[in-house]
């Protein structure tokens, strides 16, 4: 789902710790009750992909299965 709309109350973005020193290519997230933001840092005003926290847990589990990070 893309969203752009303002809420009441602004969420708090932080990028991924994976970004190290390249501020080129980098996301950002936000943790909002819902589940999960996520925006491109270069274009913060733009859109946003909002994830519910059902599908971001399926996520994480298939990707720990496919890591078989157990």
């Amino acid at each position: 789902m893309l969203s752009g709309s303002p809420s009441s109350q602004a969420p708090l973005w932080f990028k991924s710790s994976y970004s190290g020193g390249n501020t080129t290519e980098c996301v950002e997230a936000a943790i909002v009750p819902q589940g999960l933001l996520i925006r491109d840092s270069k274009r913060s005003g733009n859109s946003h992909v909002e994830i519910s926290t059902e599908a971001w847990q399926s996520f994480v589990d298939w990707h720990a299965e496919q890591c078989d990070l157990s």
